[in-house]
């Protein structure tokens, strides 16, 4: 079918302002349109049986006195679903407008779906090199009068003048079409970024940061394919995606050359920044470690505690049953005595429900100097249980390679050489590197690539090789 034949209609919604499967409708207005032909024009508030926060107030203009009176959805719900019958639904930004919509059907039970047509996306592809494509800022650029901004109806009146103009300038109806069939590979890029921004990002591995107008970071990512990544963030529908979109006018990157650097980068920056909508790994995690230091008897004690700085300690573990369990087997494994490894015990170390090797120490049946010794085996093996080694990945060009130094058990940071460089040993790694903070995310991160890749691009302390 023609385009020009095509019945639309244009539209746009105030809401209450929450998470988008939370956020209630205000206000509504529609103009159904035959091709650039007005038909009709439909306007209502609504009262959302929620109230309006006063933010979305001083936004909108629409309080709560001023919905007191207006019909709740379930009132008009039969009048919009036979006014948008058969039409395209238009907004710009029409995931937003739709979702409310689709949502307020949703709560009467009824699944409401139209074909779509975003104003911002064929805006992007009709009149491209804009500086933005905010619906205020893209009228005021091409002379679109936009009066009583942020009530549905003045947002619709020059969203329709703006269609209009999208109309007359795809004469053969080819850019309607894709987006209209839902052919158009590209997402629907945030209103405020500028597409040079997404075109300058590359394809590789690396770190991606979105930033708001102030230019205050609001969520770091990592990806094998940064630009693909950024990409699935446009096409997403969830609310997160969406509000998070709404923010963006700047990205960032940093190209790291591998996926492996991306992780341990993007988890560095999300402790430094604490993004507003990175969740996952901006609670701190705590850290135990075996901790030893004479009594007042001038026995070796043992105890399971908490690591104060993750700077270096002689093995850091992030569960404590995993500590206890590491260290009661070092009482196992040299016949210490449960009670100075501080396990609980009844009577004596030989009610302990596990462990039972202990040579009398507690009970003055053995020297304290003999059990000392064997107490400082034991420290020694922990040391030991401390590999020293480096990871090897590519680089960010083709004449370099990266390293992660991993000493004592912990991670260390990260550097990058020429390829060419002959490393003889751990030291020599440590004057490239960029010193990063070990965390319980790092940790696991290290881990999970040594159980999938296990010793490969492992190169341990005695090392002779080009990196």
């Amino acid at each position: 079918m023609n385009h020009l034949e095509n019945l639309y209609c244009v539209v746009d919604i105030e809401t209450t302002g929450n998470r988008m499967s939370g956020n209630r409708m205000t206000e509504i207005c529609i103009v159904r349109m035959r091709g650039d032909t007005i038909l009709d024009k439909y306007s209502s508030l609504i009262d959302p049986e929620v109230l309006i926060p006063d933010y979305i107030t001083t936004l909108t203009g629409i309080d709560n006195a001023m919905v007191a009176s207006a019909p709740v959805f379930a009132d008009v719900a039969e009048e919009i679903l036979n006014f948008t019958k058969d039409c395209i639904f238009v907004a710009h930004n029409v995931n937003f407008d739709y979702n409310v919509l689709r949502n307020e059907f949703k709560r009467l039970h009824h699944d409401f779906k139209r074909k779509k047509l975003c104003t911002v996306r064929l805006s992007r592809e009709l009149i491209p090199r804009m500086r933005s494509y905010s619906l205020g800022k893209l009228c005021d650029a091409i002379g679109i009068p936009l009066i009583n901004r942020h009530r549905a109806e003045g947002d619709t009146d020059a969203t329709v003048i703006l269609f209009k103009k999208l109309l007359a300038l795809d004469d053969d109806g080819v850019t309607f079409d894709k987006f209209v069939k839902g052919t158009f590979k590209e997402g629907t890029f945030p209103p405020h970024l500028e597409r040079s921004q997404f075109d300058e990002l590359p394809e590789t591995a690396g770190v991606y940061i979105f930033k708001d107008k102030g230019h205050k970071i609001i969520y770091i990512g990592k990806a094998i394919n940064i630009r693909k990544r950024v990409l699935s963030h446009f096409y997403s529908k969830t609310s997160k995606s969406y509000l998070m979109c709404q923010e963006i006018f700047h990205i960032d990157h940093i190209v790291t050359g591998n996926e492996l650097v991306a992780l341990l980068q993007e988890s560095d920056l999300i402790k430094k920044h604490y993004p507003q909508f990175n969740v996952v790994q901006k609670k701190p995690k705590p850290a135990y470690q075996i901790l030893h230091y004479k009594n007042q008897l001038g026995i070796i004690q043992f105890a399971v505690g908490l690591v104060k700085s993750y700077d270096y300690s002689v093995v850091t573990h992030y569960n404590r049953a995993h500590a206890v369990e590491q260290l009661e087997q070092l009482c196992a494994d040299y016949n210490l005595c449960p009670r100075y490894c501080s396990f609980k015990t009844k009577e004596d170390c030989t009610s302990h429900y596990k462990l039972k090797n202990c040579k009398g120490v507690c009970k003055k049946e053995e020297l304290v100097s003999l059990y000392n010794l064997r107490a400082q085996q034991a420290i020694e093996s922990l040391h030991n249980q401390n590999p020293n080694y480096i990871i090897k990945q590519p680089g960010r060009t083709h004449e370099e390679s990266c390293f992660i130094l991993v000493k004592d058990g912990e991670y260390q940071g990260y550097g990058y050489v020429d390829r060419y460089a002959t490393i003889n040993s751990l030291s020599d790694c440590e004057d490239f590197i960029d010193r990063k903070a070990a965390n319980f995310h790092t940790n696991q991160i290290i881990r999970a690539y040594l159980k999938k890749y296990g010793e490969q691009n492992v190169i341990h302390e005695e090392i002779a090789a080009e990196l």
